[in-house]
């Protein structure tokens, strides 16, 4: 899940995005208001972390516009995340499509307990726990078990399960898991996919022969079904 964190504070932006990314989120980072409105004109996120007082653009003209364009992108889920915790400012972030407001200073476990609320919130009815075999998702935990034993997974490597496996009967191009596992500042090219499906395989492998695998459907993407169905 790919989350676009936009933060002037540049040490308060690395320690937030190492926060994410060990909880295995891919995160993208802006430094000014200027920069999260072209990005958010071009790019999908599953949520965006956004500051208020920003260089170059205030964080409430990038929510405004954000809400004004229409379509998928203008739904994505916006946290306000910033030291103006004054009530006539939340009711305005509020007012303007924000769906939480977190004031500063905060404690790292709500954060991370009001991102997976919104999360999970996004996918709308979705089950809170995706099977595909003996392999389970909990969107609320965030964990991958194997008949209930965690599955231990780098952060990409997790960014390409979860990516896999909530997406039932459904086969993921190689684009979309690309922009699902690297986020646009990372060295890397499409060809690196391959690399963490390789390295999925071999751990659902080692986990059993009743779990999942994952099937490769030249010129499609890839597919995650249950063992005795690849």
């Amino acid at each position: 899940m790919r989350i676009l964190l936009v933060e002037d504070h540049l040490e308060l932006s690395h320690w937030l995005a190492k926060a994410l990314r060990d909880a295995s989120l891919t995160v993208e980072t802006a430094r000014n208001g200027a920069d999260a409105d072209a990005l958010l004109h071009t790019q999908d996120y599953g949520l965006v972390i956004l500051d208020l007082t920003l260089p170059k653009m205030d964080g409430l003209e990038v929510l405004k516009r954000l809400r004004a364009r229409g379509g998928l992108r203008a739904k994505t889920p916006v946290m306000i995340l910033t030291a103006r915790g004054g009530l006539e400012e939340r009711v305005q972030g509020l007012n303007l499509g924000a769906d939480d407001y977190l004031a500063k200073p905060f404690e790292l476990a709500e954060l991370e307990a009001r991102v997976k609320a919104l999360l999970r919130r996004s996918q709308g009815n979705e089950a809170l726990v995706h099977q595909c075999g003996s392999l389970s998702f909990d969107t609320v935990t965030r964990m991958f078990a194997y008949d209930g034993a965690p599955l231990a997974l780098t952060p990409r490597e997790h960014a390409v399960l979860e990516a896999l496996i909530t997406k039932p009967g459904r086969a993921v191009s190689k684009e979309k898991l690309f922009d699902e596992v690297f986020a646009l500042a990372d060295d890397a090219n499409l060809d690196a996919i391959e690399l963490y499906i390789h390295r999925v395989r071999k751990k659902l492998e080692r986990a059993g022969s009743n779990g999942a695998a994952i099937t490769t459907l030249r010129g499609i993407g890839y597919l995650l079904q249950p063992r005795d169905a690849a």
